[in-house]
């Protein structure tokens, strides 16, 4: 990675050897920071590799890596889910993460937006929830049980909740309805990794489906 005349990139630090303008240092930090996040998307793409071309010798691969399992298949599945030419250049790694569980038309609205007017990630993160809340409306909960049988109008249900991506980007899948029958102890386990992420348990529900079916 080049970098500007008195500073020296090694692999266990940074070091500048004379003094450096603010200018300089700040296009420093930019390509630092550039670098860090194609990084990400370089390794994505080498597991996504791995994983098609060499199957049961992958796993024993990445089991060598730094990194935990569950941030390896976040990797995976961003890079399934957003294949190169879909990928914006001005917006990091984390920003498309951000989106994959959405359907494809509310991907690229978000994606669009975020470029657009220069977003962070954390506000991304905080327009894409707010929207989703606000359409909390079309989600309609039934009265909840500890258990309920197929049939029982006492059972939890989770709708989607948008038949059309925020803006006009596009209509979605037409939403249905979905019955989940849970043990008492299941729901509150539910509810729990809900409250975590500080989502409504429909949204989550039905986010967390969004993703084992990318996965599948």
């Amino acid at each position: 990675m080049p970098l500007n005349a008195g500073v020296q990139l090694h692999k266990s630090g940074l070091l500048f050897t004379s003094k450096q303008s603010l200018s300089t240092w700040e296009k420093v930090g930019a390509d630092l920071f550039s670098f860090a996040d194609s990084s990400t998307w370089w390794i994505a793409d080498w597991l996504v590799y791995g994983e098609s071309a060499f199957h049961d010798r992958y796993e024993e691969a990445v089991k060598r890596t730094s990194l935990s399992y569950q941030t390896l298949r976040n990797y995976t599945w961003v890079a399934r889910r957003f294949p190169l030419q879909r990928r914006r250049q001005a917006l990091s790694f984390s920003h498309h993460l951000e989106v994959v569980a959405l359907e494809r038309p509310e991907q690229d609205y978000w994606l669009r937006r975020a470029e657009e007017l220069g977003w962070s990630r954390n506000k991304l993160r905080g327009e894409v929830r707010g929207s989703l809340l606000a359409r909390q409306g079309e989600i309609v909960p039934q009265p909840r049980a500890g258990r309920a049988e197929v049939g029982d109008d006492n059972a939890d249900t989770i709708e989607p909740a948008s038949k059309t991506a925020p803006g006009g980007a596009g209509p979605t899948p037409e939403s249905r309805q979905l019955h989940l029958y849970l043990s008492a102890e299941d729901l509150a386990r539910v509810e729990r990794a809900a409250k975590n992420e500080r989502t409504p348990v429909e949204a989550w529900a039905a986010e967390m489906l969004r993703r084992a079916a990318a996965e599948s």
